[in-house]
C-alpha cells in the first residue's frame, strides 16, 4: 500500500470522490471482505461489491486474498494507497500552468505552481514506484510568525539572495536537473 497516490485520470477521480466509494477507501485501510464492508457500514453486499468493482477498474482497490467458502470465492480488497490526492490533470487537460502568469506574487501563481508539483512528482512516484528506486525528493515545511509587512519582506528578499546563491553554488550544467519551489502564505484560521 503506497503512502499518497496521485490520481491522475478522470474517471478515477470522479470514482474517489463519490461518498460511498470514498467511505470504501477510508475502511479498506484494513482489508476486507464485500461481505466484512456491508456489516460494518450497513450497506448491501451487492451494492458494495458494485462500488468495489469501480474501485478496482481504476486500481484504487487491490487484491489481498481469494477465499474459497463452498462453492462460493470471496475476495479479500484493501485500498492502493493510505490517502489520495487528486492532481489538477484529472479535472482538465488545460490545468493551471504558472508560466501562464507573470505575477509571481499572486495567489493564482502559487495554486498553479502546487498543481505542477502535484502533477511532476506525482508521474516522478509512480514511475519510482514501477521500477522499485525511491524518489529522491526534499521537504521544508515550517511556520513563521511576521510581526509586519516590512519583516515580511526583508525575510523574502534575504531568503531569494541565499537560495540563488547556493543554486549558483551547487549548479552545474551537466547535473540532473532539480525543481526547487519555495512558497510562503499565510495560515489559514482553522490551522492557527
Amino acid at each position: 500500500m503506497q503512502d499518497v497516490e496521485v490520481i491522475e485520470s478522470t474517471g478515477a477521480a470522479a470514482a474517489v470522490l463519490d461518498p460511498v466509494r470514498a467511505r470504501l477507501l477510508g475502511e479498506l485501510a484494513v482489508p476486507a471482505s464485500a461481505a466484512e464492508l456491508s456489516t460494518r457500514i450497513g450497506l448491501a453486499r451487492q451494492k458494495i461489491t458494485y462500488h468495489l468493482k469501480a474501485l478496482e477498474s481504476h486500481g484504487l482497490v487491490e487484491l489481498v486474498e481469494e477465499r474459497r467458502h463452498g462453492g462460493i470465492t470471496e475476495r479479500v480488497l484493501r485500498a492502493s494507497a493510505t490517502s489520495y490526492v487528486v492532481s489538477p490533470a484529472a479535472v482538465s487537460a488545460s490545468a493551471a500552468d504558472p508560466d501562464a502568469n507573470d505575477d509571481h506574487l499572486s495567489a493564482g501563481y502559487l495554486v498553479a505552481l502546487a498543481g505542477r508539483l502535484v502533477r511532476e512528482v506525482g508521474a516522478l512516484a509512480r514511475r519510482a514506484g514501477a521500477s522499485g528506486k525511491a524518489l529522491p525528493t526534499l521537504t521544508i515545511d515550517t511556520q513563521i510568525g511576521f510581526r509586519s509587512a516590512a519583516d515580511r519582506a526583508s525575510f523574502a528578499d534575504e531568503l531569494t539572495a541565499t537560495v540563488l546563491e547556493l543554486a549558483a553554488r551547487y549548479h552545474h550544467d551537466d547535473g540532473r536537473p532539480h525543481r526547487l519551489v519555495v512558497a510562503a502564505h499565510p495560515l489559514p484560521e482553522e490551522n492557527r
